[in-house]
């Protein structure tokens, strides 16, 4: 089976501006998302996908493999289907890794593509979560995944709601699954999904993927004992360097 990994990259960022480019400790983001992703042997080839001149130089002068797309994307899902037309070679998957991850572990990618099968349509890792506290933060998207492995909805709000316990309890009667931000896309459904139209579920919760399962579309869910740490602000930047030092 063979499987493209890509990278994408757009310069602009309203919190944090050009964040592709910035230094992390000594080398660019995108060449630390880079140089991870190309660890993990289950991929194919990488491949960085930009809207930008400045990162297309930058990558092709560290030597890696990179290609423009077009800055009206409105998804990164989109950008990777662009992506994958301009490749000369046939692949089964896509993978899709966040550009703004740089300390992403090569075993959670292989944690999802090693699963990857011709039945599967979309796919992506969860981790179980373990501090009551990260059930309220609407930034850790929550999972409820069936008994099929397949995931069923995704929100910013702790779910599923464990009744006539206070939720510092809840981890005690149920499990929950924080969302880590890596797709694996079958090349047909990949075109297939970026024509659907946007969900309301998707409008409310601001999650492309809700999309997906508006539409009808089944995401396979895999677990991973690995964070995820993207970078959004310069303050996390800082957060993040603390915690790799």
């Amino acid at each position: 089976m063979k499987i493209l990994g890509i990278i994408p990259a757009r310069y602009a960022s309203n919190r944090f501006p050009g964040k592709a480019l910035v230094d992390v400790a000594g080398k660019s983001m995108v060449q630390r998302v880079y140089l991870q992703a190309s660890k993990a042997q289950t991929l194919s080839k990488v491949i960085v996908a930009t809207d930008h001149e400045d990162i297309f130089q930058h990558v092709t002068d560290f030597g890696g493999s990179v290609c423009m797309t077009d800055s009206r994307h409105p998804t990164g899902t989109d950008r990777c289907y662009e992506a994958l037309t301009q490749q000369s070679q046939e692949y089964d998957f896509v993978v899709n890794i966040q550009g703004d991850e740089p300390f992403i572990k090569p075993q959670q990618i292989e944690d999802l593509t090693s699963h990857l099968n011709p039945d599967i349509e979309l796919a992506t890792l969860v981790k179980a979560i373990d501090d009551p506290q990260h059930l309220s933060n609407p930034n850790l998207v929550k999972v409820v995944v069936n008994a099929s492995g397949q995931a069923v909805y995704f929100s910013r709000t702790p779910i599923p709601y464990t009744r006539n316990e206070p939720m510092d309890r809840w981890l005690d009667h149920q499990k929950y699954y924080g969302h880590i931000g890596i797709y694996a896309y079958r090349r047909d459904i990949l075109q297939e999904v970026t024509s659907l139209k946007m969900a309301p579920w998707e409008r409310s919760e601001g999650l492309e993927q809700l999309r997906w399962l508006y539409h009808g579309y089944t995401i396979s869910v895999f677990q991973t004992a690995y964070e995820s740490m993207g970078i959004d602000t310069p303050e996390d930047l800082v957060q993040a360097l603390r915690s790799h030092t």
